[in-house]
């Protein structure tokens, strides 16, 4: 997938352009709709679909006290998007000067980049321009004006509510990955490139490949049986998500994810892991001492095997 960062860039790509446009946190079931119809309506009328989003997310910006947590990285929603193949993502800066284009302006530059615009396709409760001032009737209106094809996705319901990001969220905030994976339509998972640690876990036999979290909503802290991915690999394995607060005595840590992988000897470093939680085995403890640590390890490593089962192939 090719990602652009301006609306010049789109000038370049083979009209007619069919917009899905969204912040597309999670890309859950709903905003898997509005990509779908986009890419349908592309595959009957000749062109090209495109995802465009924001970054940051608009509140963010605006109102960052009041800011959600995310549930993807833009790597990660990147990933996401690709996969359900799409071959081009525009990733536009959100801004103080973007924050102020009216609604009408918006579009009339969306209009003026693309060759020709062809068709928007928005979720049911799109708002769009300084303040939300546009909404879905303001969007027919200028496809009447300008010559594009407005479309709105009707919500996606489960269990009689709509689909949302605020839902899975929830689910996340609660540990209830069957709920966030139902909403998803895939299992929840964390996704980050993998740093280098104090490998203090490695001094006791357990290395771990450890994830950075900004800004992600977590599921609740503790230990978990997990499935990661690497580019090439599938693991099974055990990890602290927390502060670890038995080694971070004077002052809190950052939370961080910590995976130790079954049987895998090697380098991380640099690539992409994504985590799936499988099983909460205990809550995050503060031991007395690294050789109560190193015990407690051994057990929940015992532990994840026994869950698990036989390693991915």
């Amino acid at each position: 997938m090719t990602t652009l960062h301006s609306l010049d860039e789109l000038a370049s790509l083979p009209g007619p352009a069919h917009l899905a446009i969204g912040f597309f946190d999670g890309v859950h079931l709903g905003h898997q709709e509005v990509i779908r119809r986009a890419q349908a309506t592309a595959a009957a009328q000749g062109g090209t679909a495109i995802a465009l989003t924001f970054d940051p997310h608009p509140v963010h910006f605006l109102r960052p006290s009041s800011a959600p947590a995310l549930l993807t990285s833009p790597q990660h929603k990147s990933r996401l998007l690709e996969a359900l193949g799409l071959s081009h993502l525009l990733v536009l800066p959100f801004d103080q000067a973007f924050a102020a284009l009216s609604p009408e302006a918006f579009i009339s530059l969306l209009v003026q980049a693309c060759h020709p615009l062809a068709s928007i396709t928005v979720g049911h409760n799109w708002g769009f321009g300084k303040g939300r001032g546009g909404n879905l009737q303001t969007l027919t209106a200028l496809g009447a004006q300008l010559g594009f094809l407005p479309q709105a996705i009707d919500p996606v319901l489960l269990d009689g509510s709509p689909v949302s990001s605020t839902r899975v969220r929830q689910a996340v905030a609660q540990g209830d990955f069957p709920a966030a994976a139902r909403l998803l339509g895939r299992p929840y998972s964390i996704q980050g490139t993998v740093t280098p640690g104090r490998q203090l876990a490695r001094k006791l036999g357990f290395p771990t490949a450890n994830l950075p979290l900004p800004s992600l909503q977590l599921p609740p802290l503790g230990v978990y049986a997990i499935r990661a991915s690497s580019p090439h690999h599938t693991f099974h394995g055990v990890a602290n998500l927390g502060r670890r607060p038995t080694v971070e005595r004077d002052q809190p840590a950052p939370c961080q994810l910590e995976a130790h992988l079954f049987d895998f000897h090697g380098d991380l470093y640099g690539q992409t892991l994504d985590v799936c939680f499988l099983h909460h085995l205990r809550d995050e403890l503060r031991l007395d001492s690294l050789e109560a640590l190193q015990a407690q390890i051994a057990r929940d490593t015992a532990q994840a095997r026994h869950l698990l089962g036989p390693a991915p192939s």
